[in-house]
């Protein structure tokens, strides 16, 4: 009866550790050697870094109509740490870097950037009186235009929340010193737990044209 029982035991653990358990989408929390690896990987200053950090952004092919969401890049803890690191020249050690990123919570950071065409553009048209039948003129966009982009990010139908949000005009300038506004970067930080899945995707609601879904596999990322 006892090796029956011991039989049946064995089998029941086999069975549970045969179920695939959930596992984190990409490092985190980060191990002492993980982080001097990105430490080293950013002090080298080269292409090497640049294709590294490639494989974290998904590029879109421009729309026929609206604004042109050309990119959605997820930095995990790992490259921010390489990002970190890179905008350090001199005097940054090792040590430091682990110093630094142990006194803070690992987090995503999302980044869309986001840019004119010529359906969507810097202009928009606006009467040029307050009379009725005022000869239509154009006025610049508003500096704030990305506010009227609703971006949602889920993990499965699961609503993921950041815990900042901001974004900024991005500028074009001209050799003579002119600056006109040519797009929007658009910024999330998130908790990096809040990603417990390898699949995130990303819906993005331009006030005109279609909408943009990005789905990312994170077990890509590191």
């Amino acid at each position: 009866m006892a090796l029956t029982r011991l039989r049946s035991l064995a089998c029941f653990l086999s069975a549970l550790l045969a179920i695939p358990l959930p596992s984190a989408a990409f490092d985190t929390p980060l191990s002492d050697t993980a982080i001097r690896e990105a430490y080293f990987l950013g002090q080298r200053h080269d292409e090497t870094m640049a294709r590294l950090l490639d494989k974290y952004t998904t590029r879109l092919p421009q729309p026929k109509t609206g604004p042109y969401i050309e990119a959605v890049t997820f930095f995990t803890p790992f490259a921010q740490l390489v990002l970190n690191s890179d905008q350090h020249s001199t005097g940054y050690s090792a040590q430091q870097a682990e110093i630094d990123h142990r006194d803070q919570a690992e987090s995503v950071r999302v980044v869309i950037d986001i840019f004119f065409t010529d359906s969507y553009g810097p202009f928009i048209p606006r009467p040029t009186g307050s009379k009725s039948g005022s000869p239509t003129g154009l006025v610049p966009r508003p500096l704030d235009f990305w506010k009227d982009f609703q971006v949602q990010f889920f993990d499965n139908d699961k609503p993921l929340r950041p815990f900042t949000s901001s974004g900024q005009p991005k500028l074009s300038c001209s050799v003579d010193g002119g600056c006109m506004v040519a797009g929007a970067t658009l910024q999330f930080k998130f908790l990096a737990e809040s990603f417990p899945t390898n699949y995130t995707t990303v819906q993005i609601d331009p006030p005109e044209g279609e909408q943009v879904v990005v789905d990312v596999d994170l077990s890509s990322l590191r």
